[in-house]
């Protein structure tokens, strides 16, 4: 596990929240083949090793794993072979799905010039679909991690290998990779066989929801590259099967929003495409249509005076405006109005559609937005047809 050597501000930052920070896949991955790097030029481990963050914070990291290959020539500068350094990634307190696992990296001398060359190792995803900020072929180590190996590679090469430069070969992997990506994005984004390395500060904020975000990002990324012109925005697994349903989109083509409308909506308005469509539970797109853009329930509630307005405005009477207004959840209000034969649904639709069309609004190019409310079990109880 890392322990903090002078991370200061971004840890102090946190404390009132009182729960603790972690380190990325890109940090560990960096301290694991900084270890590797310098046990292979001087033959020994740096056991805790101490890494340089971007925003120039310095946690230190203990080795799972050290094993070293050496074939020596005349001084350990010039050892062949190879050697692999292993750390646990601690996320803190966040519920990252890659808390705990081991990731190594193995580094190889290559010949003069040849600069450093990243692997795929067991574990760590290869790239095979355009849009993502790496090649197709590529192995899924992103741009911000391969500068921090490279950066420390350097340094390594300055300390231990007598000025010599980084010429090596890092391969990455991941125990049981493979496995713990199939909850993530990765295989919707087309990387495929393991996990991706990340991370822009090289530190993980409990609860900051940046990777869900990117996620997103890269998402519609993907599906631009790939020539989708219609892309939905589903909160959960139901409302993708009901997108499925209804409009026989690719996988590439869904977005897993989430309770992150405004994510979807703001990278849209700079990415356009078509036609976007936003389904959801009826509760959640409430919300979307009382003008909030976090639909999560820490931070934003059903707005039921709303409902109790759209209900009067659907043509419902003053006793069920007032009615809808009183109820316990937005669901109950739904049934309500759906005993009097009153259109909430198609109303919270049509606001919600509104709303999402005002974010959008100054977007290069005109995008189409509809809207699909859903139950829990995926009946579409209120629909806004495309504007």
């Amino acid at each position: 596990m890392a322990r903090p050597a002078g991370s200061g501000g971004r840890e102090a930052q946190l404390k009132h929240t009182g729960l603790r920070p972690g380190w990325t896949t890109g940090a560990c991955a960096t301290a694991a083949a900084t270890a590797a790097y310098t046990a292979l030029l001087s033959g020994e481990f740096p056991d805790p090793v101490t890494i340089t963050l971007p925003r120039g914070e310095r946690p230190s990291f203990a080795l799972a794993i050290e094993d070293q290959t050496h074939t020596h020539t005349h001084t350990h500068a010039h050892a062949q072979g190879s050697a692999t350094a292993g750390v646990i990634k601690d996320a803190g307190d966040d519920p990252d799905v890659t808390h705990g696992a081991l990731i190594r990296a193995t580094v190889r001398r290559l010949a003069p010039g040849a600069g450093v060359v990243f692997r795929a190792g067991p574990g760590v995803g290869t790239v095979t679909r355009p849009g993502l900020p790496l090649d197709v072929g590529e192995p899924a180590i992103n741009p911000v991690p391969r500068r921090m190996m490279t950066e420390h590679m350097a340094q390594v090469a300055a300390v231990h290998g007598d000025g010599a430069a980084a010429d090596v070969e890092i391969t990455v992997s991941v125990d049981d990779g493979e496995e713990i990506a199939r909850s993530t994005w990765n295989p919707r984004l087309g990387i495929l066989g393991g996990l991706s390395i990340l991370g822009t500060t090289g530190i993980v904020v409990p609860y900051s929801c940046s990777a869900w975000i990117d996620s997103i990002r890269r998402g519609v990324d993907v599906a631009r590259a790939a020539g989708r012109t219609h892309l939905a925005g589903c909160t959960g697994s139901t409302s993708e099967r009901t997108v499925t349903e209804v409009y026989g989109l690719p996988q590439d083509a869904l977005l897993d929003m989430g309770d992150f409308a405004g994510a979807v909506l703001k990278y849209v308005r700079r990415h356009p495409v078509d036609r976007l469509t936003l389904c959801g539970g009826f509760a959640k797109l409430s919300k979307l249509a009382a003008g909030h853009l976090d639909l999560h329930s820490a931070r934003s509630q059903v707005n039921k005076d709303l409902l109790g307005e759209l209900a009067r405005g659907a043509g419902g009477s003053a006793d069920l405006a007032a009615s809808v207004a009183a109820a316990n959840t937005g669901l109950e209000a739904l049934r309500m109005s759906e005993a009097a034969h009153v259109p909430l649904g198609d109303a919270v639709a049509a606001r919600a559609r509104d709303e999402a069309l005002s974010v959008l609004r100054g977007a290069s190019a005109p995008i189409a937005v509809d809207v699909i409310c859903i139950d829990r079990a995926g009946t579409i109880v209120g629909r806004a047809a495309p504007r």
